[in-house]
């Protein structure tokens, strides 16, 4: 950002200004994302928003930071209670943490997936996936079967969960929600809990 924000005041501009932009790329998507359409949003001028922005790049980083980072705040918030459960209950705790984080804003997540380059939010996904990651993979590591590798066992099942939730989410297949975080338990946990190699 151009200029942090140390006054209330503007820190509460800042906020005006990123819940606007949010709101103009979920309702117009990125190829009509602009600062003066997200000015309008905020009701101020370009002018204020360029005293914390450079240009709209700059905006949208900020954005997508923010999107992936409130993800992963929820997803781990769920998870961390729940890291004395029995797999069986894990794993469904874990594609629910999933669902509920990504679908907070679907129409945003479409954006983000489907029209934003990924040099704006991948490093931030990222993010998202590592602190899930290392949740699962610390639970893995006391209870996955000797010469299994709990490191790669949790990137495979976050990846995998990730991308079934993403495709649920926004292609809204004829599939209860109920039913999808059975089908995935019944997925997972068997390659999760299987004995690993030698």
């Amino acid at each position: 950002m151009r200029r942090t924000p140390r006054q209330e005041r503007s820190r509460e501009m800042v906020e005006r200004i990123v819940d606007a932009g949010r709101a103009v790329l979920a309702r117009d998507g990125y190829a009509r994302f602009a600062t003066t359409r997200v000015a309008t949003a905020a009701g101020i001028s370009p002018g204020s928003l360029y005293q914390y922005f450079r240009d709209k790049d700059e905006l949208l980083g900020v954005l997508m930071e923010r999107f992936w980072a409130e993800a992963g705040d929820r997803v781990a918030a769920s998870l961390a209670d729940r890291l004395a459960e029995p797999p069986e209950e894990l794993v469904p705790h874990v594609a629910e943490a999933l669902l509920s984080a990504l679908e907070q804003d679907s129409r945003l997540l479409r954006v983000v997936v489907e029209e934003v380059p990924p040099s704006f939010h991948e490093g931030h996904a990222h993010h998202l996936r590592r602190r899930v990651q290392d949740l699962v993979a610390a639970y893995l590591a006391g209870r996955a079967p000797r010469g299994a590798d709990a490191a790669t066992r949790a990137w495979v099942l976050v990846s995998v969960m990730e991308a079934l939730s993403v495709r649920w989410i926004l292609d809204r297949p004829a599939v209860p929600r109920e039913r999808l975080i059975e089908e995935v338990g019944l997925l997972v946990a068997p390659y999760a809990f299987r004995a690993g190699r030698d």
